[in-house]
């Protein structure tokens, strides 16, 4: 059975997106020898260490701007999902991304599991064991980058004086326990769960396709690269998700 085949039978497809969806807008990984983490150290990009240390959060902020001023937009995968969506054939999707490009693209039920790099947050003055203690501001980016322009290397939350970050989900820190509950709700309605561009290694987020598949689901992936789940999928696709996806699609929505 195809991929075009499995769309065509699904009544709820529901994807869940990793990093290879990204990368093909142009958007550097973290791990490869080109990545992101080979210019910056990981490890000063905890929650913890965004807590103690008003030079982590400077550069936090250098990093968050040169990710924003690439002006990055959707490619072929994130346009066939969206016309999923739009043709009533999906309720929505699941997305370890934090760039906001399934948005661009149409995709109007977007659950962003680990945050989005487009807003920013209050997270209180000293919240502790990687949980967010603000006082529950919230704006879009350009509100910190604005403050940074006035000279600003380290702004604070405007309501409280708390620390601002940004609203993703740093190493250490707690996931937003609204965005796990709405994955977790959207991926056991499938009746088919299509992981595209995730290695399926980062959980709990990688458990949704056992949710789904324990709920009767089918499981599709699609990725460049092995992965742990692969022995369980009803079909594994190797290739990039923009030469696969929309050739899937249209020809699951012809039928």
């Amino acid at each position: 059975m195809s991929l075009a085949d499995l769309i065509a039978d699904a009544d709820r497809v529901v994807a869940f997106t990793g990093a290879g969806v990204s990368t093909e807008s142009g958007i550097p990984d973290f791990r490869s020898p080109t990545g992101v983490w080979t210019r910056y150290d990981p490890q000063d990009f905890t929650f913890d260490r965004y807590v103690e240390s008003a030079e982590v959060r400077e550069r936090s902020w250098r990093m968050r701007r040169e990710f924003l001023a690439a002006g990055y937009t959707p490619n072929p995968a994130h346009l066939a999902l969206a016309r999923l969506e739009q043709a009533g054939r999906s309720p929505g999707l699941v997305t370890q991304n934090i760039d906001g490009l399934h948005q661009d693209a149409g995709s109007r039920h977007v659950v962003e599991i680990h945050g989005t790099a487009r807003d920013v947050m209050c997270i209180g003055h000293q919240p502790r064991h990687g949980t967010p203690d603000g006082c529950g501001w919230r704006m879009p980016v350009d509100w910190a980058l604005a403050q940074l322009d006035a000279g600003d290397p380290d702004p604070l939350c405007p309501l409280c004086g708390g620390l601002v970050k940004s609203a993703t989900v740093s190493f250490e820190q707690v996931l937003f326990g609204d965005a796990l509950e709405a994955a977790v709700s959207l991926a056991g309605t499938a009746d088919l769960l299509l992981t595209v561009g995730s290695s399926l290694v980062v959980y709990p987020a990688a458990d949704l396709p056992l949710l789904a598949l324990r709920n009767g689901a089918r499981l599709a992936i699609v990725n460049d690269e092995p992965t742990p789940l692969d022995d369980v999928a009803d079909l594994v696709v190797r290739g990039r998700a923009g030469d696969v996806l929309p050739e899937a699609v249209d020809a699951a929505l012809s039928r």
